[in-house]
């Protein structure tokens, strides 16, 4: 129920205008595009490393959901994940990060690659065209982006961590780093199916993460979904899995684990 609430609650944010001070860091800018596929415009945020503007060398880009709650707690909706904060203190290894802000009421319908019975949805086929075929090709003409797969990653909470994961089985080729956080895999049981007759990409990094007060049915959804991966074969080194002791579906949670989620994907000893 919990989960079911935090889905609409990211709805009403479209109606919500906080009066707090921007918490954006300077290393975080805006930019506009068109996205055809799904008939509006998209507000983009994009991170750039501290160390952009005094070199000349490239970046891998991962390309996270939910812009509004990634930065800034003024657009957030129960607090920011703070990446800006955590890349700005990491210093490396550097990656510039891509935000795509939610379609509001349309939110359900960008994440999700099937229609739900109850809520509807389905539209995740149009949002990653967008991304792939729209926004990539801008971030990487227009930035210095390291572009090629094992450089590129997806990352995202709720339903935003259940469209990450149908991008690896959508675009396996372009996605080498997946960052899974409290996957929705509830909303679209057919993404089981879906993982275990596609051909993955046996290179592909997965990070899952969840907390175990957060539904009855997270934990166990994904135990299933990490059952059908080791069928296809995928490299147990390509794999981590974290489950946070009373962890709750919110950015509190997420916003704990970023850092060592984005370290982990980022290891490129490990691939």
């Amino acid at each position: 129920m919990k989960i079911k609430f935090y889905l609409f609650a990211c709805i009403a944010l479209i109606a919500f205008t906080s009066n707090s001070q921007s918490t954006a860091s300077k290393n975080v800018e805006t930019f506009s595009i068109a996205a055809p596929q799904l008939d509006t415009i998209k507000k983009i945020w994009v991170y750039l490393p501290e160390s952009y503007k005094t070199s000349n060398r490239t970046y891998p880009v991962i390309y996270m959901h939910d812009a509004q709650n990634l930065f800034d707690k003024k657009t957030s909706y129960a607090g920011e994940w703070k990446v800006d904060e955590a890349l700005d203190s990491l210093k490396t290894p550097e990656a510039i990060i891509v935000g795509i802000e939610h379609g509001g009421n349309k939110r359900i319908d960008e994440l999700t690659p099937l229609p739900h019975e109850k809520y509807g949805g389905g539209k995740a086929d149009s949002y990653l065209d967008f991304l792939v075929n729209d926004l990539k090709p801008h971030i990487d003409s227009t930035y210095r982006s390291s572009s090629d797969y094992e450089y590129t990653g997806i990352f995202g909470s709720s339903l935003g961590g259940l469209v990450s994961f149908y991008a690896a089985i959508k675009y396996p080729e372009t996605f080498g780093m997946i960052g899974s956080y409290s996957p929705s895999f509830w909303f679209n049981r057919e993404i089981y199916d879906l993982a275990g007759s596609e051909d993955l990409n046996k290179n592909t990094r997965f990070y899952f993460l969840v907390g175990t007060a957060e539904s009855e049915e997270m934990v166990p959804d994904l135990k299933k979904m990490i059952e059908v991966l080791h069928k296809q074969n995928i490299d147990p080194e390509h794999l981590k899995v974290k489950f946070v002791e009373d962890g709750q579906h919110n950015e509190a949670m997420w916003s704990e684990n970023f850092t060592e989620t984005y370290l982990w994907l980022m290891d490129k000893s490990k691939s």
